[in-house]
């Protein structure tokens, strides 16, 4: 039997995201706040900040599992740690008022990539009175002490938003690959007892889920850098609340792969060449997009999409084999 958090996360989750975004489709229209879609003939331009539905979505679940869990403890046994939700909600909205800002005002890269620090503070004090301890692969449990709450945590927060944020940029790529990172941290977490990176992990799905009906080509609605860094936020707070955070490096690695390859070429910006309905590189590879690109010798949108949501199921599937214990 699912434990009852199961439907006070995802369902709401998805719910919210999902009948939110058509108006918020239509007030960004409205107010100009749009994005040419490169990838297109035509280049159409395309509402931006959809990805506050997935925040709305996200925290709205997260709410009502809080609430559920105040006033109807003894029925549901939910068994989560209310400062634990409450300070993943607050590193949440942190990173969301910074996407927000960055979609508006075009943040600096230097700026974008430090604020995050401030968003970990949350997430970090109310580990100093919880576990310094991360689960690694054939180690078992090691504990950091203080070296995990000023650095580990900080560095969780900031790096993931980052990367999630760097891989990006085609229809139904941020949400289908984030998806697939958090089925696979839920599972984890429901293998593991741990109700609290449950929710978290549950309530991203959803609501990711609900978001991608309307980001998946040809897309209604980007999810803008308020999206795209709430996700790997999202990846952060989970595997820190439950202690995996190896779990989290593993299924990050296309994202990690991606940065690399972007650093050594100088981080362009670049995504390929639309050709009679085909993407292609026409120079060398500077992402790991451009590789897929290179060596499918052209690949459609849907395609290049799907390939990389693919290479995410492997990752996920390597991580649930050296953690799930049924």
């Amino acid at each position: 039997m699912l434990p009852p958090y199961v439907l006070f996360a995802v369902l709401p989750a998805f719910a919210i995201a999902a009948l939110s975004l058509p108006k918020l489709i239509e007030k960004l229209r409205a107010a100009g706040i749009t994005e040419k879609d490169m990838h297109k003939a035509g280049s159409p331009q395309i509402p931006e900040m959809g990805g506050i539905s997935i925040v709305m979505g996200a925290v709205g679940a997260l709410l009502l599992v809080i609430g559920a869990h105040t006033f109807f403890e003894k029925e549901l046994g939910l068994g989560i740690n209310v400062p634990v939700l409450m300070a993943t909600l607050t590193t949440m909205l942190i990173i969301a008022l910074i996407g927000i800002f960055d979609d508006l005002f075009d943040m600096s890269q230097r700026t974008k990539a430090l604020l995050p620090i401030v968003s970990a503070i949350p997430l970090a004090a109310v580990q100093s009175a919880g576990s310094t301890a991360m689960t690694l692969p054939f180690l078992g449990v090691v504990d950091f002490g203080g070296f995990y709450l000023v650095l580990l945590v900080p560095l969780a927060v900031t790096v993931c938003s980052n990367l999630t944020n760097m891989l990006a940029g085609f229809n139904g790529l941020e949400a289908g690959m984030g998806i697939v990172m958090f089925a696979a941290l839920s599972l984890i977490a429901f293998f593991a007892n741990q109700p609290d990176m449950a929710v978290i992990s549950l309530s991203m799905l959803g609501a990711l889920c609900g978001f991608l009906i309307f980001n998946w080509a040809p897309a209604r609605a980007f999810p803008g850098d308020v999206g795209t860094l709430v996700i790997g936020a999202g990846v952060a707070a989970a595997v820190i609340t439950g202690s995996y955070e190896s779990a989290g490096v593993i299924i990050m690695l296309p994202y990690i792969a991606d940065f690399f390859i972007k650093a050594a070429n100088g981080f362009p910006k670049t995504f390929g060449t639309l050709r009679n309905g085909k993407l292609y590189c026409d120079k060398r590879p500077a992402g790991v997009v451009q590789y897929v690109m290179k060596l499918s010798g052209g690949i459609s949108e849907k395609g290049l999409v799907l390939a990389l949501i693919a290479t995410e199921c492997i990752f996920a599937a390597v991580a649930l084999a050296l953690y799930v214990r049924v």
